[in-house]
């Protein structure tokens, strides 16, 4: 009988060697999303919504569907107004004592009067209706009938000479003042210290009570 003794210096057990044991590593992770203060704008209109990290806007819903209606406003008118022009009616008479004398007035029962002669210019823009001549003396006595003398109108730019006559005293020397007046409004007053004989100025005038153009 034998007997085998084998002494083996190494023992494989595989018909194949096995590859070394592998060294697992971490697997990389995916990049982080990068935040920035500036959110991210998708479309209008937006509400906000908080979103820890990240400002999200989304869509608003809309709460109001009433349809707005066309409303029709009055255009104001652009033309340029045309002034009109306005003239002013001027009231205005110049009164000319032209002289005085002195006669007997029989008629009247009256011994001296005293006689002006005055003519009236109308040199407004405007007729005076119902103008009068009142002649008043310092040393008058009893009322003469033609101490005033009226004429209906007096025309814009006409004139009229009228001779007005007052009981004065014999041989005084006459101060006297003349008032013109239209429908009873005083226009003018003038005055004379004495009034100059008439006969210096060509004598009594042809055109009393005549109504003409002013000279």
């Amino acid at each position: 009988m034998f007997v085998l003794i084998f002494f083996l210096g190494a023992c494989e057990t595989f018909t194949v060697s096995p590859q070394p044991f592998p060294v697992w590593t971490v697997i990389p992770s995916r990049t982080p999303n990068i935040v920035t203060a500036t959110p991210i704008i998708l479309t209008l209109p937006f509400t906000e919504t908080a979103v820890p990290g990240i400002t999200v806007i989304v869509p608003a819903t809309p709460t109001n569907t009433e349809i707005p209606t066309a409303t029709s406003t009055p255009i104001p008118a652009t033309g340029t107004a045309t002034p009109i022009l306005t003239i002013t009616a001027v009231q205005s008479v110049v009164v000319n004592i032209l002289g005085c004398d002195t006669s007997i007035d029989i008629t009247h029962g009256m011994g001296e009067v005293t006689n002006s002669y005055v003519t009236v210019k109308n040199t407004g823009t405007v007729d005076l209706p119902n103008t009068c001549a009142l002649l008043r003396a310092i040393d008058e006595d009893r009322e003469h009938p033609d101490k005033q003398v009226c004429i209906n109108n007096l025309p814009a730019q006409y004139q009229v000479t009228l001779k007005l006559t007052v009981d004065s005293t014999f041989k005084l020397n006459t101060a006297i003042q003349v008032d013109t007046t239209s429908n009873d409004v005083i226009l003018l007053r003038v005055d004379k210290p004495s009034c100059t004989d008439i006969g210096l100025f060509g004598g009594t005038p042809s055109d009393l009570g005549v109504v003409k153009p002013i000279e």
